[in-house]
Order: structure tokens, then C-alpha cells, then sequence
């Protein structure tokens, strides 16, 4: 693992500057250990509703290329986050995310200079504009989105990005508007406090490497 956390914020830096190479290097650095890991957490029922080879690598794929981006401390916290981005998309079996990621990846200029750094060490204000800052606040949210429920996440984006009414959200979920605008409600706080684990860096490594 060692060579891993040694060259992923290397290979990370290289993508953001928009080397393709790097990306593959990246996915085929990562990929099989997180393989290993969502085989681990998958039961029957969620290994017969998707493939998880096929369907991990265009999790992790679509992430990297459409997510905002981002700097990790080491190979270790990489690991971490797109373990816990795999699994969601496998939950939820994310067609209907994956469509929004990208999105909203598309009205992100890939050539700006935000990236979110997941390491308190390395966090500075590389944006000290208001409308720049505005855009960094909009990327860790985009980034606290990869991490929430899949119910919570459909509420949030339809609401917030697409407008959509409490009760036609409900209507698509088979919930009340009340029922919907407080599920609404605790996924903006549970989306607020993901928010503040990723700036303070807390996402833990896997117990097993």
C-alpha cells in the first residue's frame, strides 16, 4: 500500500492538469482493492441486482472524471472516500445519479483552479474571490452529495437544482409533500454535516488495506 498513498496525490494532480494517462493510472492503481472491499460489504440480494466489476469501474470512472476535484493526503484516504462512493452507487443502483453527475460535471470548466483538498494541512484559499468562493462552496457540496442516501441525494438535487415542487417529488418517491419537505429538511442538515467531515478531513482509511 505503500506505493499506492506515495503516488495517488501525484497521479491526482497530473488528472486535474488534465492528463488522461493519469486517470487510467489511477483507476488501475485503485481498482482492484476496492473491488475486494464492495464484495465484502455486498450480500445476495445486492450481487444479484448489479455486476460489481463492470459497474465498480464505471463508478469510480464517472466520479473521477464529472465529481469536483480534489486532493488527497495519501493513497489510504483515496481509497476511503471512492470505497464509500462505490458502495452508494451499488446501493442504489445510481443510473439516475450518474446522469446528474455529469451534468453537472459539464457546467464545471475543467481548466479552473479550485480543488478541494481533504487534508487540513494542505488547506488554503487557492480562490479568494467571492465568486470564486462560491464555486468552492458549490463543489464540497457536490462532493458531500456523492456520500448521502440515495433518497436523500434524488430530494436534494430535484429540489435544490431542478426545482421540482415537494409534491411532485413525493409523488415520484410515494410520499407525502410534508413527509417529503422533512426528509428535505434532514438531508440539507446531513448533507451541512458531511460537508464539515470532508473540510476537516475526516474520512477515515479502511481497517484492512
Amino acid at each position: 500500500m505503500a506505493e499506492a498513498e506515495d503516488r495517488t496525490p501525484g497521479l491526482l494532480e497530473r488528472w486535474h492538469q488534465g492528463d488522461e494517462q493519469a486517470l487510467a493510472e489511477l483507476v488501475q492503481l485503485h481498482v482492484g482493492w476496492l473491488r475486494e472491499h464492495v464484495e465484502r460489504r455486498l450480500g445476495a440480494f445486492l450481487r444479484a441486482r448489479a455486476d460489481v466489476d463492470d459497474y465498480l469501474q464505471d463508478a469510480i470512472g464517472d466520479f473521477l472524471r464529472y465529481g469536483p476535484r480534489f486532493q488527497v493526503r495519501d493513497g489510504a484516504q483515496f481509497r476511503s472516500l471512492l470505497a464509500k462512493i462505490a458502495e452508494n452507487t451499488l446501493r442504489d443502483r445510481n443510473d439516475w445519479f450518474r446522469a446528474k453527475r455529469r451534468h453537472l460535471g459539464t457546467q464545471v470548466v475543467l481548466g479552473n483552479d479550485s480543488v478541494l483538498p481533504l487534508d487540513p494541512a494542505l488547506q488554503r484559499s487557492t480562490t479568494p474571490s467571492r465568486d470564486a468562493s462560491r464555486t468552492e462552496t458549490r463543489d464540497w457540496v457536490r462532493l458531500a452529495l456523492e456520500l448521502l442516501e440515495a433518497e436523500d441525494r434524488k430530494i436534494l438535487i430535484e429540489r435544490e437544482y431542478e426545482d421540482r415542487s415537494f409534491v411532485d417529488i413525493g409523488n415520484d418517491l410515494g410520499m407525502t409533500a410534508n413527509a417529503t419537505r422533512m426528509r428535505w429538511a434532514r438531508a440539507v442538515a446531513r448533507l451541512a454535516e458531511l460537508m464539515r467531515e470532508l473540510q476537516g478531513g475526516r474520512i477515515q482509511p479502511e481497517a484492512r488495506q
